[in-house]
C-alpha cells in the first residue's frame, strides 16, 4: 500500500485511514458531516495526490488527445481545463478525466487513481499507433506529483495570500503555472469535485511539506478543515457528479450517463467509437442517469432496484447517500425512458420495502454558498 506525500499529516491529525486505489488514504477526520459542512460553508482541504497525471507533449499532442477523448480539444485555449472521458472500443468508458492545455504542444491529463494503470496502458497503445514517443511525448508523472484540493467559498480568498499572481479572479476551469507558498512553480487550477468552488494545486512531492503547511496556515482564519474521502463522496453526490465504477464504467456510454455535453459530435472530432455514441444519441438511449431525492425516509445504496408505482422494475441505483445539507436520502440511478422528467415519482427497493422518491434536476443540492472575494 502506497503513502502520499501528505500521509504523515493525516495520521498526526487523527484520521481514520484505509486503503483506496492502492493508497493509504484518510476516510474521515472529525466526521463526514462536520467535514462536509466545512467544505460547503468555509474551506475543506483534501489530499488528492493519489490521482494520476500524464503529460502529452510535442506536435502530435493535440491529434492524440482529440482521438482518445470525447470532448472537443479544439475548444481549449492556453490555461483552459476541460472535463472529458476516454471512450473505449466496446462502447463504454475507460475513465473520465481532466485535460489541461498549457500551450499547443503541452497538455496534462489527470485521471482517476483506481484507473491509472488501465488508463496509462490505453494511452500508450494509441500513442504508439500514432507515433508518439513514450517517455518523452507521453509521460506518466503520477508518482512524482502531489495534489491538494482546497474547496469552499473562502478557498480562493485564503489562497490569494500565498501568491502574487491573481488567483481570486480566475474563471472556473482555468489554470496557471505560478510561484506559490514559497515554491517556484505549481499548477494552480480552479477545478474540483465538490461543487463548492475553490482550487486544486499540483506540486512535486519534494515541496509537499511546504505546500501543506502554508495552505493550512493561510486557511486558518477561515476555518479550514481536513476532509477525507467519505465527505468527498457526499459532496460530489449532492452535485450529481459521476463517480467511475459507480455511475460510469466500461459498459456505459457517456450519452446514457448524461455526459452528452462532453461528447462532441463536431467536424474534426473523430474520437474512438464516435459513430456508436452518435447513434445512441440519435436513437435515444435505453437508459438515462438521473438524480433523485427520497420522499419516504430511507437511504438509497448502489444496486438497489428502482420501480414504478405499479411495481415494475425501471432502473437501478448507482450511487446513494444521506445528504448532510438536505437531511434526506439522495442518489443517482439509471432509469428507463419515460421516467427521467423532474417531478416523476419513483420507488426505491430498500430492504423489501418500496420507498417513494422523486426525480430531480441536477445538481441535487442547489443552495450553494457563493465564493467570497
Amino acid at each position: 500500500m502506497k503513502n502520499t506525500a501528505f500521509t504523515h499529516f493525516h495520521i498526526a491529525a487523527g484520521a481514520r485511514m484505509a486503503e483506496f486505489a492502492g493508497y493509504n488514504m484518510p476516510i474521515e477526520f472529525t466526521g463526514i458531516n462536520d467535514e462536509h459542512f466545512a467544505c460547503r460553508e468555509k474551506i475543506g482541504l483534501f489530499d488528492v495526490s493519489h490521482m494520476g497525471e500524464f503529460w502529452v507533449k510535442g506536435p502530435k499532442a493535440f491529434e492524440f488527445i482529440q482521438k482518445v477523448t470525447s470532448n472537443n480539444v479544439a475548444d481549449l485555449f492556453d490555461g483552459k481545463v476541460q472535463y472529458s472521458c476516454f471512450p473505449n472500443d466496446q462502447g463504454g468508458i475507460v475513465d473520465d478525466l481532466l485535460v489541461y492545455r498549457f500551450d499547443e504542444n503541452n497538455y496534462l491529463l489527470v485521471v482517476n487513481a483506481a484507473n491509472i494503470d488501465k488508463d496509462w496502458n490505453w494511452c500508450v497503445k494509441h500513442a504508439t499507433e500514432m507515433g508518439l514517443e513514450i517517455g518523452t511525448e507521453l509521460q506518466n508523472a503520477s508518482e512524482n506529483i502531489c495534489q491538494l484540493a482546497v474547496q469552499g467559498p473562502y478557498a480562493l480568498k485564503a489562497m490569494q495570500k500565498l501568491t502574487d499572481a491573481n488567483v481570486i479572479d480566475m474563471e472556473y476551469y482555468t489554470c496557471k503555472q505560478i510561484a506559490f507558498a514559497g515554491i517556484d512553480e505549481v499548477i494552480f487550477s480552479t477545478t474540483g469535485y465538490t461543487g463548492a468552488g475553490g482550487c486544486e494545486i499540483y506540486a512535486y512531492n519534494k515541496d509537499a511539506e511546504k505546500l501543506y503547511n502554508a495552505v493550512m496556515e493561510a486557511g486558518k482564519e477561515f476555518g479550514i478543515a481536513n476532509v477525507g474521502l467519505g465527505a468527498r463522496d457526499t459532496l460530489r453526490l449532492e452535485m450529481g457528479f459521476c463517480l467511475y465504477g459507480n455511475d460510469i464504467n466500461d459498459t456505459t456510454s457517456p450519452i446514457e450517463a448524461g455526459l452528452g455535453w462532453i461528447t462532441k459530435f463536431v467536424d474534426g472530432n473523430d474520437f474512438i467509437m464516435r459513430a456508436h455514441h452518435e447513434k445512441i444519441k440519435e436513437d435515444k438511449p435505453s437508459k438515462n442517469l438521473k438524480g433523485f431525492v427520497m420522499i419516504d425516509r430511507g437511504i438509497p445504496r448502489q444496486h438497489y432496484l428502482v420501480y414504478d408505482a405499479d411495481g415494475n422494475e425501471i432502473g437501478e441505483v448507482t450511487s446513494g447517500t444521506m445528504s448532510p445539507m438536505m437531511k434526506v436520502g439522495i442518489g443517482l440511478a439509471y432509469l428507463k425512458p419515460g421516467f427521467g422528467k423532474p417531478g416523476t415519482e419513483i420507488f426505491i427497493g430498500v430492504r423489501n420495502k418500496m420507498l417513494k422518491a422523486e426525480v430531480v434536476k441536477l445538481p441535487i443540492f442547489k443552495d450553494q454558498k457563493p465564493a467570497v472575494k
